[in-house]
């Protein structure tokens, strides 16, 4: 009588090999699931539900795509409403780079841009005595806010009213139809979006529109 005995290298072996196949195939399953369904059903349900918040909530003026009603522009003409200061880099409200300026309270350099920020308000409009509203000399942690508070667009009625040949009555009507509230009525402050602000100021601005 012959016995056959398998060295423990064949045994290991013979054992280990099936092991791939569910390993194989658990990969795959999973690949399929979590790579490609669940994006697809995520993306699906979003566009189907949120369209324009899916693709970036996009503000489209005359057909262009003038921007996002989440990420901030920069206004220097005193005709329109400014935005709160970016200090992403290189350039301003710049998406692919949001910070803020990393300056402590004290630094002097914070010091100095609040000073020249406070000054180009003031210097745009000489006549406003009001205090300057904190959001319009400052930068967010983001750099990208879209919106300035209702005490930054209302500091800035008058002056853009008096450029812009708008009656101040009107612009301020303006700043009050698009003050956005609170977040469930008490989670947030009110606000403005300065780009669709200024996009409502230049429909004003045109022939007939008054």
């Amino acid at each position: 009588m012959t016995t056959s005995l398998s060295t423990p290298a064949t045994s290991a072996a013979t054992a280990e090999v099936p092991l791939w196949r569910p390993a194989l195939t658990l990969f795959v399953v999973l690949s399929l699931v979590t790579g490609l369904a669940y994006p697809l059903l995520v993306t699906g349900v979003a566009q189907s539900v949120f369209p324009a918040e899916a693709n970036g909530s996009l503000i489209v003026h005359d057909g262009k795509t003038i921007g996002s009603a989440l990420i901030g522009q920069t206004f220097a003409d005193p005709g329109h409403f400014w935005s709160r200061p970016s200090a992403t880099g290189p350039m301003p409200y710049n998406a692919a780079n949001s910070s803020g300026s990393n300056l402590a309270p004290t630094a002097p350099a914070l010091t100095d841009a609040v000073k020249a920020r406070v000054e180009a308000l003031k210097a745009a409009d000489p006549g406003n005595t009001a205090p300057v509203p904190v959001d319009l000399v400052t930068t967010s942690a983001s750099g990208l806010d879209p919106h300035i508070s209702r005490a930054a667009a209302d500091y800035q009625a008058a002056r853009v009213a008096r450029v812009s040949g708008v009656p101040v009555e009107k612009v301020r009507a303006l700043v009050e139809l698009h003050t956005e509230g609170r977040w469930l009525g008490f989670i947030g402050e009110p606000r403005v979006n300065v780009l669709a602000l200024n996009l409502a100021l230049d429909a004003l601005k045109t022939p007939g529109a008054r």
